[in-house]
């Protein structure tokens, strides 16, 4: 079953520009430019924004019935969280290891990091110090169906409300290991609490083996250690970065902090913010937002459409904004340079200049 979810381009031009006069003359005052690009939206033959297509019943639209949230409901959102002067980073914290050697672990986070500072461009990105799981503690089981160990995303979510510095916007926490939310459920992708701006992610079972009977991280049942004992982490096997790896980890990081935005899950058109019930459909959705949900992280954090596009192509060109002056000295062994694996992210790049070319007529 292939469906499409056609709006009108009357529908589609007032969840973008809403009917208040208040609403309708900020965006008419605001770069022609911009108008240009954000109207792509409500062009039925546009080659930029396509419409949402469904692919079976287990689609997230069609098993989680969810009110659609236009420019204006967000804008008027009372409980929406923004960026304050003093509150303008977001923090990434790793818990346990995130590649299969501390470098990678390094490359990779730093990878995120440059992601994350050109996706909500204008804002800081920081790392906290990586942490084990046993910092957290969590607790943690083995699941039933994958023999894989999962740590519980709640009590994360926990530690990382302790750990908020005071100029955080928000914090994220990152992990390799499979996440669990209650008892009764058999895992979750991702977790974030809005009101405390904090959020937990797995990218393990974005790993290419994690389902397979060869994946080095199922626990053998043999090893009957107490849920209280941490060791079981050591060495706890990690997928091989890739760059659909890559690509996965950055879509899953910049869809749940637009949650944490106050960007609700997108009904509009094709959209890095619709929701995703396994896999496949993670994969289908694209790497950007929809001209709706742009203009709504552009309410929030205030960048310019055309900087931040020129950032996001920095950063799959490889070019570092925070090279260190003075190169850090490592021993013989670490001075491998890991070149970013951007393959996967090459058609993104292609549809950004287009975006640019409607942006600079």
């Amino acid at each position: 079953m292939m469906q499409t979810v056609q709006h009108s381009a009357q529908t589609l031009k007032t969840a973008l520009i809403s009917k208040n006069s208040v609403l309708v003359s900020q965006y008419e005052k605001s770069d022609v430019g911009e108008q240009r690009l954000l109207n792509e939206a409500f062009q039925p033959a546009n080659g930029l924004f396509g419409p949402i297509t469904l692919h079976s019943q287990s689609d997230w639209i069609t098993s989680h019935p969810e009110a659609s949230q236009d420019f204006e409901q967000f804008f008027s959102d009372p409980d929406r969280r923004t960026p304050s002067p003093d509150k303008r980073s977001i923090y990434l914290q790793s818990i346990g290891s995130l590649g299969k050697t501390r470098i990678i672990s390094e490359e990779y986070i730093k990878w995120l990091k440059g992601y994350c500072e050109a996706f909500f461009y204008g804002l800081t990105v920081k790392l906290l110090e990586p942490v084990p799981v046993s910092a957290t503690r969590c607790s943690f089981r083995v699941n039933d169906n994958t023999q894989n160990l999962q740590i519980h995303a709640g009590h994360i979510l926990k530690f990382l409300k302790k750990k908020k510095p005071d100029d955080a916007f928000c914090v994220v926490g990152i992990t390799m290991i499979d996440l669990y939310p209650r008892d009764s459920w058999n895992f979750v992708f991702g977790q974030a609490s809005l009101t405390d701006g904090v959020g937990i992610f797995s990218f393990a079972r974005y790993g290419s083996d994690f389902y397979s009977l060869h994946y080095e991280g199922r626990v053998k049942t043999l090893q009957k250690t107490s849920l209280r004992d941490y060791s079981i982490f050591d060495d706890y096997y990690i997928p091989e970065i890739t760059s659909v790896l890559l690509l996965r980890s950055c879509k899953t990081l910049a869809h749940e902090i637009g949650h944490i935005f106050g960007l609700r899950h997108c009904q509009w058109l094709a959209c890095l913010m619709q929701g995703s019930n396994h896999l496949e459909e993670a994969d289908r959705r694209p790497l950007n937002l929809c001209p709706i949900c742009l203009r709504k992280l552009q309410c929030a954090v205030g960048f310019s459409i055309a900087e931040r596009y020129k950032a996001l192509l920095s950063w799959i060109d490889g070019e570092s904004t925070d090279a260190p002056a003075v190169a850090p000295k490592r021993s013989h062994e670490e001075s491998v340079n890991i070149p970013k694996p951007v393959e996967a992210f090459k058609d993104w790049r292609g549809w950004i200049f287009k975006c640019l070319a409607v942006l600079q007529e």
